[in-house]
């Protein structure tokens, strides 16, 4: 395919997308011409089949076909309302998926839509590994707080440590923290948290909140009674998991957060460097 079309292509795709219910989306009727169908009805057939891949996927239609209208300039100079379907970004990759890859507009579609998905996926993981990440670091600060509020009401490192513990097991349904990290095969030497996913870390970061809270409110003094507030604590927060459907104990592992971490800031390094290449080119 010559640079001149791909170019001429790409911007037509660029142009033809608008937001539809905050949604970025391409009006079928256009992407009907810009694909180079002449009819609507052989179009239709096109979309239908992309909703059945869409259904396929156990993904609902309804999220990225709507049916809407669009008015049209008649000879007469009035208008009149014709049929059109706003289309996804991944709507219009099936589309281009089950269209006529013999013509070229199709062909070129098929690798715009994918690449623009694919951008979008990735855009999408990695918000969620930062969430996970400030997620992290947000409890390790509260447990920091917590240390030293319990530590001067008479509780050392050691009984800091019994403290967590039966909070894990308040919170796994009576699986202690060895426990949990023997059934997500956690390293011995590596703290839980690391490995859990992003709602289960701010799950024992609530516990432990509320629990610093409390210990300061009511005056908490040594290990037992410490341990009694952290314990039912967790147990509180177990109890809206499981009103939600969720069994703490049994979600399974996320990748290790220190991983993730590294992960990040070296994508920060490349795109800086990607940044400051573009700009020396100039």
């Amino acid at each position: 395919m010559k640079k001149e079309l791909i170019h001429e292509l790409f911007e037509k795709f660029e142009q033809a997308c608008y937001i539809y219910k905050n949604v970025k989306c391409w009006s079928a009727r256009e992407l009907q011409t810009i694909l180079g169908y002449t009819k609507w009805d052989n179009f239709l057939k096109v979309i239908d089949k992309a909703k059945i891949s869409c259904e396929s996927s156990g993904i609902a239609v309804s999220d990225h076909f709507a049916d809407i209208g669009k008015m049209v300039d008649l000879g007469s100079g009035s208008q009149r309302e014709i049929q059109d379907i706003a289309l996804t970004r991944y709507a219009c990759y099936l589309v281009a998926q089950n269209g006529n890859p013999g013509k070229s507009e199709v062909a070129f579609a098929q690798t715009y839509f994918a690449v623009q998905t694919r951008k979008q996926e990735i855009i999408e993981q990695r918000l969620m590994d930062v969430a996970r990440v400030s997620a992290r670091e947000k409890f390790s600060k509260s447990e920091k707080k917590l240390s030293g509020i319990i530590y001067e009401r008479g509780v050392d490192d050691k009984g800091f440590a019994i403290i967590r513990s039966k909070g894990d097991s308040a919170l796994f349904g009576g699986f202690s923290t060895n426990d949990m990290k023997h059934k997500l095969l956690v390293p011995a030497n590596r703290p839980l948290a690391d490995f859990l996913p992003t709602l289960t870390i701010k799950a024992k970061d609530f516990a432990t909140e509320l629990t610093s809270h409390n210990v300061v409110e009511k005056d908490l003094k040594g290990e037992n009674q410490i341990t009694t507030e952290h314990v039912e604590n967790n147990k509180a927060v177990r109890k809206m998991l499981i009103e939600r459907g969720v069994k703490p104990e049994a979600l399974p592992p996320s990748e290790d957060v220190k991983k993730l971490q590294r992960k990040l800031v070296g994508d920060e390094k490349k795109m800086l460097k990607d940044v400051k290449r573009k700009n020396r080119n100039k």
